[in-house]
């Protein structure tokens, strides 16, 4: 298990870039899955990831990457 300081790290640095990649979603569902369900972390990282997801859906030049 991750700790806090250690998710957050992974996280800034994988959203640091314009462009974010399928795959990026995914990895960053498995460093949520390493904090404790109860961790004010992970809850405001959720929240951050599904806003991170609406926002490259919702935009038409959107960088995704398969």
């Amino acid at each position: 298990m991750l700790t806090e300081s250690e998710v957050s790290r992974s996280w800034s640095r994988m959203f640091t870039s314009r462009e974010i990649e399928v795959t990026t979603f995914d990895r960053a569902e498995q460093l949520l899955e390493e904090l404790r369900p109860e961790s004010p972390l992970r809850h405001r990282l959720t929240l951050e990831l599904e806003e991170l997801r609406e926002r490259n859906a919702a935009e038409p030049t959107a960088a995704i990457k398969a």
